[in-house]
């Protein structure tokens, strides 16, 4: 029995009780096994038995509840078919072995397919790579839009939507609203009482009642079919309540002529301005996974044949050979097979030196290369990557339902029926006391509006996202609702040091020059910043910054070469320099005895030494160290008020662990940890 997890983007829905609405239709279906809608995200999650039941069908089934789901439909040229055997092969791996698509027809004669798609689940390069893979050739068109932007273009297409509804409301709603009220507070001329105004306010309002706010009408519809009743039901009764006795009034003139179509008018446009302001909130909460996808490269460059080819990176497959030149990011996970360099691994680390990678060495997809180029082949693709699965790990945490939630939703179930129950007695109570129809009938509209833009259903899922949203921008990233929930009850938190206690930014602290010769900083910070001016290293930006604001000039430098993170040579004035770490000069058996000890006692403040060499001579030292943030002190000192346990991790020594922990006053520090380890 196999089964498979899809995430769909789904439109139409309103409140939480659609959620439910389409939870409820889809666990009807034969072969699902779990469903999770999320209102807030407006998106389906389904695990189902593929051989029991297909996409389309979950597609048609919540097509069916009165809702939408975003896909996109394309057309590709095929090439290399040659009988109705080969569109036949075609039609059977594009509906029976590519995941993500709803429907496929493909045509012999014009050799041309229809595929229509979900956006989420795959893409055009993956179903052309597919093919080509199958020995035929698939042309896509030329789009502007890409598959993944599809659900936000859905997004801007409803705000669009209703920003235009909202419009027509209040061009229509103000003025029927003005005049209205000054009819019955006696500020305009007598011209307003006349009974042909009664009629020139049901023109006014018409437009506001069946166009803005005709999606109440649809979507109280849909939920009534679905034998529930949601937050459309209550605007829809409230506002016709209004609108339809007004025109009774029209007709029946023994009910009176007072109207109130300016009541139905006004309740639907200021409850527009609320779906409007709703879907905004709804488009931002997925910022983040937006910011995610945008860290993925768009293509890749491959050694095929002995050539170098750029493709997109959809149609990059385990196995191929990739290139990575300096200052381009490695597009997939794979494993160095040439080259040395350093990879800034900060996006995924937090750690703001890059790691030196060689021959044997991982390389994560995302990351930028720094220094020299890399030969890597691809062991995970697509979605296996680890940045893929960082998204997948934002999307299915915003999409899952924390405890509180799920009191929400049972609330939300009950709420609207008992809305509902409270407006007819609220009306059958006035009119048992005064006898006054309008008046209980004023009464009963006030109790529906009121709980027309019912937040319950809504706050919970939405706050949840936008917090997850929020923590994911910046790094922080939460397994389900459940733990961000739990967050309020933490007793202990662990922070790591190196960009989160402190800035992930290195800045020069000692220049210490050894020359007798010449004792100035500033020529040695000039002369290590005019070759280290060459490299992308954050050490060098660092020296550089220094040599900046100390107002010095560059020497010109000549035969530059950079060691992959360990060191950088060059010649200035025909002399050879060589800037680098301690291990790496001793591993060229340069001595460094005389400076051991000032390295040694360097080192255990936390700071990294670079060692600078002109020819052979020991020229002097720069040490660089990481800062603390500004705001960590106040941070920690917060934390600490709350009567929250500190622990920092760091793979520093434990003595210079223990020197900022001190200036900290943490609660306690784990030195000399692998990254691997630290969550151990």
């Amino acid at each position: 029995m196999a089964f498979r997890e899809i995430k769909l983007s789904v439109t139409g829905m309103t409140c939480a009780n659609c959620a439910a609405n389409i939870e409820r239709t889809l666990r009807k279906l034969a072969g699902t096994k779990d469903v999770n809608v999320n209102f807030a995200s407006e998106t389906v999650d389904v695990k189902f038995e593929d051989t029991a039941v297909s996409l389309a069908d979950i597609i048609r089934q919540i097509d069916k509840a009165g809702y939408g789901v975003v896909t996109r439909t394309d057309e590709v040229i095929l090439t290399g078919m040659s009988c109705a055997n080969c569109a036949a092969t075609i039609d059977w791996i594009l509906n029976k072995k590519i995941p993500g698509i709803v429907k496929a027809d493909v045509n012999f004669a014009s050799e041309r397919a229809v595929i229509e798609f979900v956006p989420e689940v795959t893409d055009l390069d993956h179903v052309i790579s597919v093919l080509e893979k199958a020995g035929y050739g698939a042309i896509a068109p030329d789009r502007s839009e890409s598959p993944e932007n599809a659900a936000d273009t859905a997004r801007d297409a409803e705000i669009r939507n209703q920003t235009v509804k909202f419009y027509v409301g209040l061009i229509f709603a103000i003025p029927l609203f003005l005049l209205s009220m000054g009819r019955d507070m006696g500020v305009v001329g007598t011209w307003a009482v006349h009974p042909m105004m009664n009629w020139i306010f049901l023109l006014m309002a018409t437009p506001v009642q069946f166009y803005t706010g005709s999606d109440y009408y649809v979507g109280a519809f849909k939920s009534l079919r679905n034998k529930s009743a949601n937050m459309d039901v209550l605007v829809m009764m409230g506002s016709s309540t209004a609108y339809f006795y007004s025109i009774a009034v029209l007709l029946l003139p023994v009910l009176g002529n007072h109207v109130y179509f300016e009541t139905s008018a006004v309740i639907i446009t200021l409850i527009k301005v609320g779906k409007i302001l709703e879907t905004k909130a709804k488009r931002k909460t997925g910022s983040a996974i937006r910011k995610l996808t945008a860290m993925r490269p768009k293509t890749a460059s491959i050694i095929m044949n002995g050539k170098e080819k750029e493709i997109p990176i959809s149609q990059v497959s385990i196995g191929d050979i990739i290139i990575v030149r300096p200052g381009g990011q490695v597009p997939v996970d794979g494993v160095v097979t040439e080259g040395r360099s350093s990879i800034d691994e900060s996006m995924f680390s937090g750690e703001p030196m890059p790691v030196d990678k060689q021959s044997g060495d991982s390389v994560t997809g995302g990351t930028i290369n720094r220094e020299g180029a890399l030969t890597f082949k691809a062991t995970r693709v697509g979605r296996e990557t680890a940045l893929a699965r960082i998204v997948k790990l934002v999307q299915d945490a915003q999409g899952s339902k924390a405890p509180i939630q799920a009191l929400a939703d049972r609330v939300a179930a009950i709420f609207v029926p008992s809305v509902l129950l409270i407006a007819l007695f609220t009306f059958a109570l006035w009119w048992g006391i005064t006898g006054n129809f309008v008046a209980s009938m004023i009464r009963l509209v006030a109790v529906l509006v009121i709980a027309c833009p019912c937040a319950l259903g809504l706050a919970t899922p939405t706050a949840m996202m936008a917090g997850m949203g929020k923590g994911a921008e910046m790094g922080i990233l939460f397994k389900n609702s459940e733990s961000l929930e739990m967050a309020a009850t933490l007793k202990t938190i662990a922070l790591d040091k190196t960009g989160t206690i402190t800035t992930g930014k290195p800045t020069v602290h000692d220049i210490l020059p050894l020359l007798p010769d010449d004792n100035s900083q500033d020529a040695l910070l000039q002369l290590a910043a005019s070759v280290e001016s060459k490299s992308e290293h954050p050490v060098a930006k660092a020296i550089v910054s220094a040599a900046a604001e100390r107002n010095l000039d560059l020497l010109p430098v000549e035969n530059f070469i950079s060691y992959g993170g360990s060191g950088v040579e060059g010649s200035v004035s025909r002399e050879s320099i060589k800037i680098g770490r301690p291990d790496w000069l001793k591993s060229m058996n340069i001595d460094l005895g005389v400076v051991d000890q000032k390295i040694d006692t360097i080192q255990k403040q936390a700071r990294t030494v670079v060692v600078v060499l002109k020819g052979d001579s020991l020229c002097g030292l720069i040490s660089v160290a990481d800062e603390i943030k500004p705001d960590s002190v106040e941070s920690i000192h917060r934390l600490k008020d709350q009567g929250v346990r500190l622990v920092m991790i760091t793979g520093d020594n434990s003595t210079a662990a223990g020197l900022i922990a001190r200036q900290l006053n943490m609660d306690q520090f784990v030195a000399e940890v692998r990254p691997e380890k630290k969550a151990q």
